[in-house]
């Protein structure tokens, strides 16, 4: 982590990432560079706001990962490691033999020169990609397939990483990040170890400026508002919410309510609900 002097007040708080302790470039590498045009929370449909709280913010360019990994038994050699504005991850810059590159996520440990491939079953190491029916139980992985073939879908997050935790059948039991336990298929594809920047989640950004840099907007809250534009709205000074709930804007309680679909199709592969904490 890197701390600041208090020189102010957003200062004092804030604190950031050493990146020249992970990082070995600073230039991305502009073929596997696209444009990324900003949406401000609006529909691509309607032209409406549809999420609130968005504009604004630094420009970026994406980067294009390759979620899927499907070089199969062709060893790549990992070139950078390097910073992904889109992500909180960061990403690595494998060369495959017969000098194609590609972006991948980059697990932690995994450093330049590193050797990686993917293969039905590779060596147990940071960066490595195999099917889930042939890692260990008890290994930790990422960039997890829900239907073989498709790209990694779950567990891409910075520090984040699901454990293997037993087989059964043609399905595998995995451990996610949020303690919820779901089975993959057997010829799923994972990758080896836990995602880079674990340090991610203690980042404190101290000031609402750097909130601004990330494309929020501020947040109102509804008590502060009037009648006419919040259930929460109204009173005289500090007003209770006044209902059995909160509410959101559009009347829809706001907490506590479960807005997962009862019949979905993926109910039958959740085996463990997460354990709210």
């Amino acid at each position: 982590m890197k701390f600041f002097k208090p020189t102010s007040p957003g200062r004092r708080q804030m604190t950031g990432i050493d990146y020249r302790k992970f990082l070995t470039t600073h230039k991305p590498y502009k073929p596997l560079l696209r444009p990324l045009k900003k949406t401000g929370g609006r529909s691509t449909q309607s032209g409406r706001i549809t999420t609130r709280h968005k504009g604004g913010g630094h420009k970026r360019k994406y980067r294009i990962i390759d979620f899927k990994q499907n070089k199969f038994d062709i060893p790549g050699t990992v070139k950078t490691i390097e910073y992904d504005p889109n992500r909180s991850s960061f990403i690595a810059l494998v060369e495959y033999e017969g000098g194609e590159k590609r972006y991948v996520l980059a697990p932690q440990d995994l450093k330049v020169e590193d050797k990686i491939i993917t293969a039905e079953k590779t060596p147990i190491k940071p960066g490595n990609r195999m099917l889930v029916k042939n890692i260990p139980v008890g290994t930790f992985v990422h960039n997890i397939e829900l239907m073989p073939g498709k790209g990694g879908q779950i567990v891409r997050s910075a520090g984040s990483s699901a454990q293997v935790t037993a087989m059964e059948g043609k399905h595998v039991h995995l451990t996610l990040p949020s303690s919820e336990i779901r089975t993959v298929p057997e010829n799923a594809m994972a990758s080896i170890g836990a995602m880079s920047n674990p340090e991610h989640k203690f980042v404190v950004l101290g000031k609402a400026g750097r909130s601004r840099w990330k494309g929020i907007r501020p947040t109102v809250r509804g008590s502060a508002m009037n009648p006419v534009d919040h259930p929460h709205g109204g009173g005289e000074g500090r007003a209770p919410i006044g209902l059995k709930c909160p509410k959101t804007p559009w009347g829809k309680k706001a907490r506590g309510v479960k807005t997962r679909k009862r019949k979905k199709y993926s109910n039958k592969f959740i085996l463990r609900r997460r354990i709210k904490k």
